[in-house]
């Protein structure tokens, strides 16, 4: 079933609702849509999960509002899904800047329908570089993204998506097909939700992590050219309690959809602990 809810400010928010039994709600990186997730629902609903998936508001189906476009009102946004459909003993699972929106739900909305959560390639704790994170990117990192979409985006996004997916490394196969699907999914966005998300890397959500209490899965590859493995997987894993990494040897960000086998077997064995 795909469906929408109205988020509080009357964007409407759109999302997928696959299958019965115990929820499973992914939450999708920049600047893609719940159709990244092709690989992880198909194989959960087969397994016997209900998975929920949404389009962040500005991006894919959901509405594109002129304002909104801030970590908070997506955490907002993913608890009116939540709400909606009155999920209990959900497992919370982020990729990239869905992990920063799980962060920021546990950190405003807390644990109450949660169970467990998972950290995908995720852009928490912090990206920015600063005294307290050296090893963190300059800003003039996110300035280049910001830059890159004003000019040409469709040209921006199929370059991007080399890197994305590793593609540009030394003897990779490249796979045309993912690079198309990231293309669409990236074009089907707004510009401005999607400029406006960027500022959303630079967010420090270390309060966010403090605050979970249930087991956490983080998963990272350590060839990963976008939110380095040192800066986020192993610092997160130093602060969530009860929290367990998995680091992938040579993989990317976009692993979900390159390392599809690995991410939902490794999933699967979490969700069935």
């Amino acid at each position: 079933m795909a469906d929408s809810v109205l988020a509080k400010d009357g964007t409407r928010i759109f999302f997928k609702d696959w299958g019965s039994g115990k929820p499973v709600v992914l939450s999708h990186g920049w600047p893609l849509d719940a159709d990244a997730w092709d690989a992880q629902m198909l194989f959960l609903v087969q397994n016997g999960y209900r998975v929920i998936a949404h389009d962040r508001r500005g991006h894919g189906r959901s509405g594109q509002s002129s304002s909104g476009n801030d970590v908070d009102t997506y955490a907002d946004d993913l608890a009116t899904v939540i709400n909606a459909l009155d999920l209990k003993g959900a497992t919370l699972v982020g990729h990239s800047m869905g992990g920063g929106e799980v962060a920021r739900y546990i950190g405003r909305h807390g644990t109450s329908r949660v169970a467990r959560a998972v950290l995908i390639s995720a852009v928490v704790p912090l990206m920015l570089k600063s005294e307290n994170n050296p090893d963190g990117l300059p800003e003039s990192a996110f300035d280049g993204i910001r830059k890159n979409l004003t000019g040409n985006r469709s040209v921006f996004y199929k370059n991007l998506a080399l890197p994305f997916y590793g593609f540009n490394r030394p003897n990779a196969k490249v796979e045309q097909g993912t690079i198309d699907e990231f293309w669409r999914e990236a074009m089907g966005g707004s510009i401005l939700a999607q400029y406006q998300c960027v500022k959303q890397f630079e967010v420090d959500y270390t309060g966010d992590l403090k605050k979970f209490d249930v087991p956490t899965l983080i998963l990272h590859g350590d060839d990963d050219q976008f939110v380095p493995v040192n800066v986020a997987g192993r610092m997160s894993a130093k602060i969530i309690k009860n929290s367990t990494l998995k680091v992938y040897p040579g993989a990317p960000h976009g692993m979900c959809t390159t390392e599809a086998d690995k991410v939902n077997a490794d999933l699967l064995e979490f969700l069935q602990a």
